[in-house]
């Protein structure tokens, strides 16, 4: 069989594998959720790891696969923008996660020059200081914590981890200087602005019209202006030369301004759909995909890397868990500091990008990169865990002393602030 025979091979073996995994996942996580609640992102990176080249080499890469896989990406922080609400990194909470999320890449960095020269410390310092907004919304959500005063910390925790590694990227490990990826980031910004202003300013009832109408016929308007944002605003940024995430982050805040005035019921169909399409469909294949990449030889064949994977996942709660902190409400316990730095110590996504953004660029080698996914899977599927155990213990004490259950609290997912 020549090469062109076996590529097509895999290509065809993981277009069979990978959705049987994405049925298994979820099914796995269901089955252990009365045991431990550990996140279906966890059993995709395993389950792709095992189908992958490190383990039975059932599936190798794949050129189609990868494009899939990019698209999965893209919708993951599409939908991570959709689902911020603006009023989240505002005030107190954004201030506080924000000089957080600051002191915790100034740290990063630093430390990462003693890993890794130039700009691999830059790569590190980037990976540690990220969280996976996309992995703890569910989980505040299905807690109910959304509305509570430590949600609305948890989620600018979440908005500031995600939003601020893109800057970084973009500015630090774009393909221009310095000083020209800043004032394109710059250019970018100011688009992306006035994007917001006009969607927020401009009246859509005529959307909204078409959005109804299409609902349930073949036309699907609504989904198909998603993809065009998505598309045009991801396309921008490439050509700006800045990393595709950050337009389809932005693209998702867009999405939310245009559609924050149609009716509620309409708003959730077009978000249930979303969700369909992401996380039914992209999103996985996104993450199966990691796992068939990762690159579990650099972990088992070399023992100072394996070690690097323990310290990058202690390194995650000093550099990013210690500093979200911050971001605590006022009067909060000490547990739930604790809870809230485990949770903005939780990050998989960006580190999977700004890794691969590193091998391409050859600023970090293999088992770097591989050490620090492995520290993310880690965070993943301990760190939330962690986290609600202690913040379920102290919501009980606080609902013992004062009468008042999450239950009591509007179900409607707006973020309470602090004045």
């Amino acid at each position: 069989m020549d090469s062109g025979e076996e590529v097509m091979e895999m290509t065809s073996w993981g277009l069979v594998l990978i959705p049987i995994l994405a049925v298994m996942a979820p099914l796995l996580a269901r089955a252990l959720a009365p045991i431990v609640r550990i996140s279906i992102v966890v059993f995709e990176l395993l389950l792709g790891i095992l189908i992958g080249p490190s383990v039975l080499g059932w599936v190798g890469d794949s050129e189609f696969v990868e494009q899939l896989s990019d698209f999965g990406l893209a919708m993951l922080f599409f939908m991570a923008g959709n689902e911020i609400r603006l009023s989240a990194i505002r005030g107190r909470n954004g201030r506080r996660a924000s000089l957080g999320w600051l002191i915790g890449l100034a740290a990063g960095v630093a430390i990462g020059f003693l890993i890794e020269p130039s700009f691999g410390a830059v790569v590190i310092g980037i990976a540690l200081c990220s969280t996976a907004l996309g992995a703890i919304m569910p989980i505040l959500r299905d807690a109910g914590e959304l509305p509570t005063r430590f949600g609305g910390a948890a989620v600018a925790l979440g908005a500031v981890g995600e939003f601020g590694p893109l800057i970084a990227i973009s500015i630090f490990l774009g393909a221009s200087s310095l000083g020209v990826s800043t004032i394109v980031l710059g250019i970018f910004i100011a688009i992306a602005m006035i994007l917001l202003f006009l969607a927020a300013r401009i009246e859509h009832s005529g959307l909204h019209r078409i959005v109804t109408g299409t609902l349930h016929t073949s036309g699907q308007f609504a989904i198909r202006v998603v993809i065009f944002i998505v598309a045009a605003l991801v396309v921008l940024s490439i050509v700006l030369d800045l990393d595709m995430l950050l337009g389809a982050f932005v693209a998702g805040l867009l999405w939310q301004v245009m559609m924050r005035q149609a009716p509620k019921r309409d708003r959730a169909m077009v978000d249930s759909k979303l969700d369909a399409i992401a996380f039914g469909f992209l999103v996985p294949i996104f993450y199966i995909n990691t796992g068939v990449s990762f690159d579990l030889e650099a972990l088992t064949t070399d023992s100072s890397v394996a070690l690097l994977v323990p310290i990058f996942l202690v390194l995650l709660l000093i550099v990013r868990g210690v500093p979200s902190m911050l971001a605590a409400p006022k009067g909060s316990s000490t547990r739930d500091r604790a809870a809230l730095g485990l949770l903005g110590a939780t990050g998989l996504p960006i580190i999977v990008a700004v890794t691969a953004i590193g091998l391409d660029s050859e600023y970090i080698d293999a088992g770097t990169a591989a050490a620090l996914v492995g520290a993310g899977l880690l965070s993943v599927l301990l760190f939330p865990v962690i986290a609600m155990t202690l913040r379920g213990d102290a919501a009980q004490l606080q609902a013992n002393s004062t009468g008042e259950t999450k239950d009591d609290l509007p179900n409607e997912p707006h973020i309470v602030e602090e004045a």
